[in-house]
Parts: structure tokens; sequence; C-alpha cells
């Protein structure tokens, strides 16, 4: 029979699951707004200046 606290006193992480927390921690990811909003100030600028003063 598996005595269950043994087993789980005996438990340690796997090295690649620290090495991957570390890493996704560590890196400043975009998520898909700050692409997006990236994007719609590049397409702002791009216009003409009458075209701005339409919309705005």
């Amino acid at each position: 029979m598996i005595n269950f606290d043994e087993e789980l006193k005996k438990f340690q992480p796997s090295l690649e699951v620290d090495q991957a927390e570390d890493a996704i921690y560590k890196n400043d990811l975009r998520d898909v707004m700050d692409i997006v909003e990236d994007m719609l100030q590049e397409m702002k600028k791009d216009k003409p200046a009458y075209v701005r003063r339409q919309e705005g």
C-alpha cells in the first residue's frame, strides 16, 4: 500500500518546471491589447492631419 504522506515528503518539483516558471515571470510579455494599441498609434501617425482632425 502507498503511504501518501511519505511520498509527499520525498516530492521534488522537476527542474524544467522551475526553469519555465522563472523564464515566464522574468519576461515582460505583451498581450494582444498592447499589440493592438501599438498598431492604432502607428495608424494614427501615418494619417494626414486633415483626417485626424475629422476623427477627433
